[in-house]
C-alpha cells in the first residue's frame, strides 16, 4: 500500500519569493502543496499553470486575465492550465492559507 498521510509537519517549507511559502508532497505524477502567501507577495509573472485550490484562511485576489475574483475561506478554486485562464495571486489578508493540487512532472 502506498502512503496515503500526508504529514505536512514533518515537510520543510520552501520559500520561492517574499511573501510566500509552502510544504509539498509529490506521489504519482500529483504534487499537494500546503501553501501561505502574506500580504507581502508580488507577483509579477502570469501563471498557466492548473491548479486544484482550498482556501483555508485568509482573502485571496485572484486577478484571471484582467478579470478580479475574491475567494475566501471555505472557497474552492479549479483553474485549467490554460493561456486564456492565466492568473495571479494577492493575499488581501495579512495571511492566506491554502491547499493546492496540481500535475507535476
Amino acid at each position: 500500500m502506498e502512503q496515503c498521510k500526508i504529514d505536512f509537519t514533518s515537510i520543510p517549507w520552501e520559500i520561492p519569493a517574499k511573501g510566500a511559502r509552502f510544504k509539498a508532497y509529490k506521489q504519482n505524477g500529483k504534487q499537494v502543496r500546503l501553501v501561505e502567501f502574506t500580504d507581502e507577495l508580488v507577483e509579477t509573472d502570469w501563471c498557466t499553470e492548473g491548479h486544484i485550490v482550498y482556501i483555508l484562511e485568509g482573502q485571496l485576489e485572484v486577478n484571471f486575465n484582467g478579470n478580479m475574483v475574491v475567494f475566501n475561506k471555505g472557497d474552492g478554486l479549479f483553474i485549467p492550465a490554460s493561456e486564456k485562464n492565466k492568473h495571479i495571486g494577492k493575499a488581501l489578508t495579512k495571511v492566506v492559507k491554502m491547499i493546492i493540487v496540481e500535475d507535476v512532472l
